[in-house]
């Protein structure tokens, strides 16, 4: 009797299973040689095909963001950094660290989760990281038709 509220499975021959689960469906996704937890909107019954066609593009198209990413989490870094070093703010729990330019970032930053849904009506991939510079927050890389169109400040793992 359970067996009917239980969630579908659909596999994918790139990307794997893919668990329905709070509206939304779950599987994980390799970016480098990091595997993290992936999200996809979609129906009911399965994730909507073009965000999943956008899904499997991800990991060979993540190597070209990544410079652009890399440049908005330091725009990120730098004010943050600047007003810590004139005492304005208050530092981070943990030691804040010294990053010297975009390149830099990468070494304090760790992918949460990524996702395909809708943003103003337009499927749109979003990164989450978390940084050792705002341990308060998640930052979400955002890239429409493999463009970065924002760094969200603060976002949720969905």
């Amino acid at each position: 009797m359970f067996g009917l509220f239980k969630s579908a499975i659909v596999s994918d021959p790139q990307l794997g299973e893919f668990r329905r689960s709070g509206g939304l469906w779950r599987g994980t996704v390799l970016l480098g040689e990091e595997r993290v937890p992936l999200v996809l909107s979609g129906s009911h019954a399965a994730p909507d095909p073009e965000a999943l066609t956008i899904a499997r593009s991800i990991p060979s198209r993540f190597p070209a963001w990544r410079p652009e990413i890399a440049r908005s989490l330091f725009e990120h870094y730098s004010p943050y950094a600047e007003a810590v070093a004139k005492g304005e703010v208050e530092p981070p729990d943990s030691s804040l660290p010294t990053i010297d330019g975009p390149d830099g970032v990468w070494r304090h930053t760790a992918v949460e989760f990524v996702q395909v849904t809708p943003l103003s009506g337009q499927l749109t991939v979003e990164i989450g990281y978390r940084v050792a510079w705002d341990e308060e927050h998640t930052l979400g890389a955002r890239l429409r038709d493999g463009r970065l169109i924002e760094l969200c400040g603060s976002v949720l793992a969905p």
